[in-house]
């Protein structure tokens, strides 16, 4: 068997509120259109596989992600090219992401390239770009 990319990612925030019009934004922007939209959750479909939020327990309310933590590192979106992640750089100051850091090389596979940002709960999110096969070359 061999998996056929990500199915969906769903994460869950701790203010719906101020974590809602920012992926209103940016999942639109990488191509994933909403399906669902509630007051719980916001799932979006698109590139073989979909992005979603969904609402935390009320007794979390105000946590931040914390990296290192068990559970999540980061989520990364891979870009057909690589000036797609400058263009998501841009994009991403616009909408007043924090920008973790800002388009770089980086040694993970020949040719890796990416911008590194946070949401509104500093959940940690990637844009990458890499060569042909990267590592499976």
């Amino acid at each position: 068997m061999e998996i056929n990319g990500v199915a969906h990612v769903m994460l869950t925030v701790s203010n719906f509120e101020k974590c809602l019009p920012f992926y209103e934004k940016l999942l639109p922007f990488l191509g994933l259109r909403p399906v669902i939209k509630n007051d719980q959750t916001l799932y979006c479909v698109g590139g073989r596989t979909a992005v979603g939020i969904t609402r935390g327990d009320d007794t979390h309310r105000g946590e931040r992600f914390v990296q290192r933590r068990v559970g999540l590192h980061h989520a990364c979106f891979r870009t057909r090219e690589h000036a797609d992640v400058d263009e998501a750089h841009k994009f991403l100051v616009g909408i007043g992401a924090k920008i973790v850091h800002p388009p770089e090389d980086g040694p993970w596979a020949p040719g890796y390239y990416s911008v590194l940002f946070e949401d509104p709960d500093g959940i940690r999110l990637e844009i990458n770009h890499v060569l042909g096969k990267g590592l499976l070359a």
